[in-house]
């Protein structure tokens, strides 16, 4: 627990992070700190009188309530159709089974296409202007959704917000990765990301409550269920402009040698061990160059890896769409049906949180990726293989208690294994933003003509579940191969044949980089 110190400086720390009010005094401020960071006679000893834990206490008080909050707050206005769909949204507007579905699918289209310039904006533009910036217009794209009147209507109002939600996720993954070294990160990805499994819970609960409101001002319950979670999401991003802080070097809660420190970590992260034999000292690449984009776009593993997000995704969006569906057609009425989500949300983001700590302690990431697609497997066919409502209810118990752990896990295992952060910001919104064309693929997937069984959904499911795991394989095994063959070529002294300068350039393909399995 952080100190009654850290708690009572949150606020002010809060307020002051924005002092830097002209763009040169930050960036010279950034500058400054990274200056100190890499001079020539810092060395990890330099910050020995510093306490690790505590500086991370602070950080994780200052950065995760806030990210949480924001990813909440986004996923519950992407998956909120669902909650209104049971509420009467379909009928309303005379949509057809398809055109409900086509509803649910463009959303993903425009979120894939702006992910990557979203990311790369990210930096460049500052998180806390960008993060709120991209709040309020999709807070106000969910707020008019309240008032649509047919087809049309609804399906751009999911065109816009697909644009205007898609820097969020990518864009809190990587700006944890500015924050956080790489056998650390993944208990923070999970502590924000299990939010989405709270939002999951609160969407079912905030449902109910919000549907009694039908009749008020003449418009139904489904409708003040989009309008009151707009308006939230334009009154917190307010918030988050003052709240949100930037980067290490600016962070006003950290001392300058705090912050030095934080910077000297992120920067040689991966490379300390070599420091200490007297190797090239060998800084992550910080500046923007287009090689570094056109890099991500060509690295084989990022392509492998969508096919393991994908194996996640797909029934991430699955259950997030249709979960209250599902249960509504296993026999009980929509307000149970909403409650019913609530218990397997909650355990969910328990066990997210729980395998993250393990995750990091072991410095793994594969062995629990891989288990939980297996785990998913088991749910999905416990739902397939009975029409038994029990039955039904525990697979989907056990798929969502899979998911959520899996999900920061292999956002977790790419970004680990991506050297240089412009190419880091790119990879990452490619991973997702061509990852999340699986929650256009599982859009469909759950047709309502086969309801209440879905035997089409729960395959189509296991199948990518399956090529997930596959790929799995590829990657571990290609790690394992690439990493010994470095072992290799430097015990040989292979990496006297290149400058610092030089390997920081390469990244991840540098022959001083071991990857994350």
């Amino acid at each position: 627990m952080a100190s009654n110190n850290e708690a009572s400086d949150f606020i002010k720390s809060s307020v002051t992070h924005q002092e830097y009010h002209g763009e040169k005094e930050f960036q010279d401020e950034v500058r400054r700190i990274d200056a100190l960071a890499t001079a020539t006679d810092t060395t990890l000893e330099s910050f020995a009188d510093l306490d690790e834990k505590k500086i991370l206490r602070k950080m994780d008080l200052r950065l995760i309530p806030m990210l949480a909050i924001l990813y909440l707050l986004s996923f519950l206005d992407r998956g909120n159709i669902g909650n209104a769909k049971i509420e009467g949204l379909q009928e309303d507007l005379g949509l057809s089974p398809d055109e409900y579905n086509w509803c649910l699918t463009v959303f993903f289209f425009t979120y894939a296409a702006f992910e990557v310039p979203s990311n790369l904006l990210l930096k460049r533009l500052r998180p806390s202007r960008w993060l709120p910036f991209i709040m309020v217009a999709w807070g106000t794209v969910m707020t008019l959704m309240g008032i649509v009147r047919n087809y049309q209507g609804l399906l751009v109002a999911r065109l816009f917000l697909g644009i205007t939600e898609a820097g969020l996720y990518p864009g809190c993954a990587y700006y944890l990765t500015m924050w956080y070294c790489r056998h650390e990160i993944q208990l923070r990805q999970a502590m924000f990301f299990s939010a989405a499994s709270i939002a999951g819970a609160f969407s079912g609960l905030l449902a109910f409550a919000i549907a009694k409101m039908d009749g008020v001002g003449n418009l139904e319950g489904w409708r003040w269920i989009f309008i009151l979670e707009g308006l939230v999401t334009v009154i917190v991003a307010t918030i988050a402009f003052f709240v949100l802080h930037d980067f290490p070097e600016t962070a006003t809660f950290l001392t300058e040698k705090e912050r030095a420190f934080i910077v000297y970590r992120l920067k040689y992260q991966g490379q300390l061990r070599g420091m200490e034999h007297g190797r090239p000292r060998v800084a992550q690449a910080e500046e923007f160059e287009w090689r570094y984009v056109v890099a991500a776009f060509k690295d084989w593993q990022i392509w492998v890896n969508i096919f393991v997000y994908w194996g996640i995704v797909c029934p991430l969006y699955g259950i997030s769409l249709f979960l209250p569906t599902i249960i509504k057609n296993l026999g009980y009425s929509s307000s149970t049906a909403q409650l019913m989500t609530v218990p397997i949300y909650i355990t969910a983001a328990i066990l997210a949180v729980v395998f993250a700590f393990l995750s990091d302690r072991v410095g793994k990431r594969s062995p629990f990726v891989i288990s939980f697609l297996v785990m998913m497997i088991v749910g999905f066919s416990m739902c397939i293989s009975s029409t038994n409502p029990h039955v039904v209810y525990g697979g989907v118990f056990v798929v969502a208690c899979a998911i959520y752990p899996a999900f920061p896990g292999v956002v977790t295992w790419l970004s680990n294994n991506l050297a240089g952060s412009y190419k880091r910001s790119a990879g990452m919104a490619i991973q997702i933003g061509v990852g999340n064309l699986g929650g256009a693929i599982a859009s469909n997937f759950y047709r309502q003509k086969d309801s209440p069984q879905y035997i089409l959904g729960h395959g189509l499911e296991l199948g990518f579940i399956s090529g997930g795991i596959i790929a799995a394989f590829i990657l571990v095994i290609a790690y394992a191969t690439i990493n010994k063959k470095r072992d290799r070529i430097t015990q040989e002294g292979g990496e006297s044949q290149y400058t610092a300068q030089e390997l920081s350039m390469r990244g991840d393909k540098a022959i001083t980089f071991r990857y994350m399995i």
